[in-house]
């Protein structure tokens, strides 16, 4: 239930008004986390979630019209960052490993979107310069990105170890003051 509930958390974060500098969402942390506590076939639930978000985005909030192949490379890689987690942190979530697929996916969705808004649009020329500045113009997305798939993954991943050290450790101290 966890996942599902972070999961909707990560929607909340990219709909709800914030400012442009904050660029704060749970997307890629959300992912990941749901990768590694829920079945596989799952995945298609939050990457449907994801997409239907991106609808809402760009029609309702940015008003533009909503063109599917624009977002198809995205979808996938909702799915992707899923299997992410489920591939590499399901059952063995160790900081190295959590760290690990965080920077995987920012880092992925990272490279990915940037080439898709080079390749696929006018905004900037069809040359190795213009891929260049492409991604220059991305870095900022890319360490806003870094820090919130951290941040989130950190948290999820962290608290879902810690509640049952602090229960056991609590149990332990009220059994101590029974004793007393």
């Amino acid at each position: 239930m966890s996942a599902y509930l972070l999961v909707l958390l990560a929607i909340v974060s990219r709909v709800a008004p914030h400012p442009a500098w904050m660029n704060f969402t749970a997307v890629g942390g959300s992912l990941l986390y749901f990768g590694a506590r829920r079945p596989a076939w799952q995945i298609a639930v939050p990457a449907a979630l994801f997409a239907g978000s991106d609808y809402y985005l760009t029609v309702h909030v940015y008003n533009y019209p909503f063109v599917v192949q624009g977002y198809l490379l995205t979808w996938l890689w909702y799915a992707g960052a899923g299997l992410l987690g489920a591939w590499r942190l399901k059952g063995r979530p160790g900081a190295g490993r959590v760290i690990g697929a965080s920077l995987l996916a920012s880092t992925s969705f990272f490279a990915m979107s940037n080439f898709s808004v080079w390749a696929g649009s006018s905004m900037y020329p069809h040359t190795a310069a213009g891929l260049a500045a492409c991604y220059a113009a991305g870095l900022p997305f890319y360490r806003n990105d870094i820090l919130s798939t951290l941040v989130v993954a950190g948290l999820a991943f962290g608290s879902a170890q810690l509640a049952p050290r602090l229960v056991e450790a609590r149990k332990g101290t009220l059994a101590q003051l029974r004793f007393r």
